[in-house]
C-alpha cells in the first residue's frame, strides 16, 4: 500500500541518545520518507530468501467461524535457526499483517544475525480481530495487548517442540511498538516469557493523538473539505489506473519511487501527499470498522443480523466505512462497548489509558526496553518526541529524519536494531 500510494502522489504531478550528524538517510521530507521508504542503494544487505514458515494457531477453539472472513485460526510466521537461539516476537503496525514488508524486513535482519522470529499481525488487522481478539473491538491498547500476550502463549505452545530457544525478546513498529511495551509490562506479572530485551520502533506516545493526526491529514487536505472526499478518492484511484495504462511496466519499488522523487520533488504538492497518507490510514481503519461491526453485530455500518452470502460483495459497506474516522469509531463503537463492560469510564480516561504516559515510571526504570524513533515522525504531536528522550535517556536513539518508519530498512537503522538485541 505504501508504494502504491506514493506512485499516485508522484505521478499526480539531537541530544543524549540522538543519532549523530553522519546519518545519511537520503530523504529529508518526512511525508515523502513515510511513503517512499528507503531506496535500494541505501538498504541494509539482507538475504533475499529465508526459511519463513506460514503457520496458524486456534486461539479460541469455542469461537464459531465468521462468514465475513471464514477463518478460525490466527495466522503467523515462524523463522527458525537450526541451533539454539533467542526468539524475537515481532508485532506489526496498524492494520498490517504478519507478512507486511516491514515484518519481512525484521525477519531477514534477525534471521541473518542468528535469531528465531515469530511475526504476529496487528490486533487491528482483520485476521486477528476475527480469530484472536477477545472483544473483536480493537482500539483499547491495554485489552489489545492482553490479546497479543495470550496469542503469543498459544503460539509458543504450538511451536515449542520445533525450536530450541535460549531466551525471549520482543519488538514492534508503529502501533506494534507501543503494544510491545504494554505486553512487556504484562509479562512482568505473568512471566510466561520473561522478556530480556524489548525494542519499540517509531511508537506513538498517545494512540489517540496519533490517529487523530492521521485522520486530520485526510480531513484537512482534501480539496473542498469533507464534501470533496468522493471526488478526491475517485480521482486518486483513476490516477493510479492511468499510470498502468500509460506505462509498459510499472514497478512500484522503493528504488523506482525514489528515482521519480528526485526527478519531480519540486513539483510535489505536500498537501496532496498528506491527504494520501491520511487516505492510506483510512483504508486500514475502514477495514477494521467493517470487521468489528460484523463480528459484534453492532449495526453501525452493516445491518444487524446480516449473514453474508457466498461471493457477496462488501463494497457498499466499505464505501460508508471510508467516511468513518477513527474518532467516529472511538465515540460510536469502542467507547460504548467498553462502557458496557466498565460502567462510568469516560472517553478521556480511555484515551489516557491508551498512552505510554500511563506507564512512564515503568519505562523509565526498566533497563530492558529501548526505543528507536525519528525527530520528524509525522504521527507525533508537537513535543512528543521529547517524551522519549526524557523517559528513556541513553536507551533512546532519535534519528534526525525518516518520517514514520520510512528509514526502517536503512542500513544504519537495521544495524542499530540488531545491535540492541546483541548487547
Amino acid at each position: 500500500m505504501k508504494n502504491l500510494l506514493l506512485g499516485i502522489i508522484l505521478l499526480l504531478l539531537s541530544t543524549s541518545g540522538s543519532a549523530d550528524t553522519s546519518y545519511q538517510y537520503p530523504i529529508d521530507d518526512p511525508l515523502i520518507a513515510t511513503v517512499v521508504g528507503t531506496p535500494k542503494a541505501d538498504m541494509a544487505e539482507l538475504p533475499n530468501r529465508i526459511p519463513r514458515k506460514e503457520m496458524t494457531v486456534v486461539v479460541f477453539p469455542e469461537r464459531e467461524q465468521a462468514n465475513i472472513i471464514p477463518r478460525k485460526a490466527l495466522q503467523f510466521t515462524l523463522v527458525k535457526q537450526k541451533d539454539t537461539a533467542p526468539l524475537v516476537f515481532s508485532i506489526a503496525g496498524t492494520g498490517s499483517s504478519h507478512h507486511s514488508a516491514n515484518m519481512q524486513l525484521l525477519e531477514k535482519a534477525f534471521y541473518k544475525n542468528g535469531f528465531h522470529v515469530v511475526s504476529l499481525p496487528s490486533p487491528t488487522y482483520s485476521n486477528f480481530i476475527v480469530t484472536a481478539s477477545s472483544s473483536q473491538m480493537p482500539g483499547d491498547i491495554s485489552s489489545d495487548s492482553e490479546d497479543l500476550y495470550y496469542a503469543m502463549q498459544k503460539i509458543w505452545q504450538e511451536i515449542k517442540d520445533r525450536v530450541n530457544v535460549s531466551e525471549f525478546y520482543l519488538t514492534g513498529y508503529s502501533l506494534g511498538g507501543s503494544q510491545s511495551a504494554f505486553v512487556a509490562r504484562i509479562d512482568e506479572d505473568k512471566k510466561a516469557f520473561n522478556f530480556k530485551k524489548v525494542l519499540m520502533i517509531n511508537p506513538p506516545v498517545s494512540l489517540y493523538n496519533s490517529v487523530t493526526i492521521l485522520d486530520d491529514m485526510l480531513r484537512n487536505n482534501i480539496p473542498g473539505g469533507s464534501a470533496g472526499f468522493k471526488k478526491f478518492f475517485d480521482q486518486t484511484w483513476e490516477q493510479f489506473l492511468e499510470t498502468y495504462r500509460e506505462e509498459d511496466h510499472v514497478d512500484f519499488s522503493d528504488d523506482f519511487l525514489f528515482a521519480i522523487y528526485k526527478k519531480r520533488k519540486n513539483n510535489i504538492d505536500p498537501n496532496r501527499v498528506a491527504a494520501i497518507i491520511g487516505l492510506s490510514f483510512r483504508l486500514s481503519a475502514a477495514n477494521m470498522v467493517v470487521v468489528s461491526d460484523a463480528m459484534n453485530n453492532s449495526g453501525y455500518i452493516l445491518p444487524k443480523n446480516h449473514h453474508f452470502k457466498v461471493r457477496e460483495t462488501t463494497t457498499d459497506y466499505f464505501k460508508v466505512a471510508m467516511r468513518t474516522s477513527f474518532e467516529d469509531y472511538f465515540q460510536d463503537m469502542l467507547h460504548p462497548y467498553i462502557t458496557a463492560k466498565q460502567p462510568g469510564i469516560t472517553q478521556q480516561q480511555l484515551i489516557q489509558e491508551s498512552s505510554l504516559e500511563t506507564m512512564t515510571d515503568y519505562l523509565r526504570s526498566t533497563n530492558k526496553i529501548g526505543v528507536h524513533h525519528n525527530e520528524d515522525d509525522i504521527i507525533l504531536a508537537p513535543g512528543e518526541i521529547d517524551y522519549f528522550r526524557e523517559t528513556f535517556g541513553d536507551r533512546a536513539i532519535i534519528y534526525p529524519k525518516g518520517g514514520h518508519c520510512g528509514n526502517m530498512a536503512y542500513r544504519d537503522n537495521v544495524a542499530a536494531i540488531v545491535e540492541f538485541f546483541n548487547q
